[in-house]
């Protein structure tokens, strides 16, 4: 967002903030006062959306007056936290604040973080019909829930469930405010890195009946839509799109889900199963959990690499662990079940996945080795347009002699590549530099040949 634009907003959001201050000033002078006649929020209109990030956003979900204000609510102690600080006015009959104004105060803010009861209090007051209603903003089919933009805190379960901070997910905290779009960081929070290539389809060398299967959940990304909204079909099939790609190493599973992210405008993301499972009884679940629910509605598609590990075969129970164990493949069917968007599962073994999975996914696409003809379309297309090759070197006979995977070609090429560049001009690829090269990943692979 250049400077004009990002004023832009700032502006459109001051006239929202300034809405926000007459409401709540006439819900608190509502509230307190004992005579005359009462004054009334819901009479005060919000300003019409302009031309900006914020207002084409209000008016793109066509928010109501009230999702506005919660909206607005939720973004003050990002903007204008000051705003709030009338809450924290205390009660003279209790000698603490008052209990309809809900809010809570953390550690590191010293300011007013409205609830749930803050919303329904500014917007309901002490009208119990309309104070119902307000608890409908946070239902699980609500716009707030389905695109992820904001949510309730957890509370114990002891705490009323309005008892919750108002939430806004911090990606769309940047975009409404600054037009940028932020991208979660890897972290324990969220163990997923995104992952992307410079390739095309073109350079994808596989079997033309493996690229019409990848075509299926392609078109599941850019048709699945339509055919769950206007064929009506939501209540007869689940939402989201489930693929198992399964094969050796290197043949070419992580390449392919980022191709289809790339031609279908999807980030991918490559989960790390390393900081997902977990020896303590809950914390996999949990790990798994908090990455469903920010890629929820985000058109994400969430890559399992050596899903084996995670999505493998339930054990009889002989213990406790198992137990738990068989409680996690279950958590993570139902999960993935319910999630709205793609998960591909890659296992350099099928036969690990377990049944239950194995019924339930969309399709499961098989990535072979290479045939020589493959082989050979993959080795002339793997160094660089300036690297010069030895006269000696012949692909056909390369991609005759050694059965390889495309992943295992290319680390030839990067070993045999810097081997070139480490030597002075003129910097040429050797063959012997290339048959050492693949004698090394043979030899990684307990092989000969």
């Amino acid at each position: 967002m250049d400077d004009l634009a990002l004023n832009a907003n700032a502006r459109e959001l001051e006239q929202e903030l300034e809405w926000f201050v007459r409401i709540l000033n006439a819900r608190l002078t509502s509230h307190f006062q004992t005579d005359g006649p009462p004054a009334r929020p819901q009479d005060i209109a919000p300003p019409p959306p302009g031309d900006t990030v914020y207002g084409r956003f209000v008016a793109e979900h066509r928010l109501s007056a009230k999702e506005r204000l919660v909206l607005i609510l939720a973004l003050i102690p990002h903007l204008r936290p000051q705003l709030l600080d009338v809450l924290w006015t205390r009660n003279k009959e209790t000698e603490r604040g008052f209990t309809e104004f809900g809010g809570v105060q953390t550690a590191a803010h010293c300011g007013f973080i409205p609830t749930g009861e803050t919303a329904m209090f500014i917007l309901a007051g002490e009208d119990m019909a309309a104070r119902l209603q307000v608890q409908r903003l946070f239902e699980p089919d609500h716009l707030f829930a389905r695109t992820g933009l904001l949510h309730l805190g957890s509370v114990s379960p002891a705490d009323p469930l309005m008892s919750g901070a108002l939430l806004v997910a911090r990606e769309q905290l940047c975009q409404l405010t600054s037009g940028l779009v932020r991208r979660p960081r890897f972290s324990s929070e969220f163990p997923a890195r995104r992952v992307e290539t410079e390739l095309s389809w073109e350079q994808l060398v596989l079997p033309t009946s493996i690229v019409d299967q990848l075509g299926e959940i392609r078109d599941w990304i850019q048709h699945g839509p339509r055919l769950l909204g206007e064929w009506g079909m939501a209540a007869k099939l689940r939402p989201g799109f489930t693929a198992l790609f399964h094969g050796p190493p290197g043949t070419g599973k992580t390449l392919s889900a980022c191709l289809i992210g790339k031609q279908c405008g999807c980030e991918v993301y490559k989960i790390d199963l390393s900081l997902i499972v977990s020896k303590y009884i809950g914390e996999t679940e949990k790990n798994l959990s908090s990455i469903f629910d920010l890629a929820e509605h985000k058109r994400w598609i969430l890559f399992f690499d050596e899903a084996d590990a995670l999505f493998g075969r339930r054990t009889k129970v002989s213990d406790s662990h198992d137990r738990y164990a068989n409680q996690e493949v279950s958590f993570l069917l139902q999960r993935i079940e319910e999630f709205n968007g793609v998960v591909i599962l890659a296992s350099n073994m099928k036969a690990n996945i377990d049944d239950a999975f194995l019924r339930r996914f969309h399709t499961v696409v098989f990535f072979p080795m290479p045939r020589e003809a493959e082989r050979r379309r993959i080795w002339e297309s793997a160094f660089s347009a300036k690297a010069q090759m030895e006269p000696r070197i012949e692909f056909s006979r390369l991609a005759e002699r050694y059965e390889l995977s495309g992943g295992t070609i290319m680390n030839v090429v990067r070993y045999s590549s810097l081997k070139a560049l480490s030597r002075s001009e003129p910097h040429i690829v050797l063959l012997e530099d290339l048959e050492e090269g693949i004698r090394r990943e043979l030899q990684k692979e307990g092989r000969t040949r």
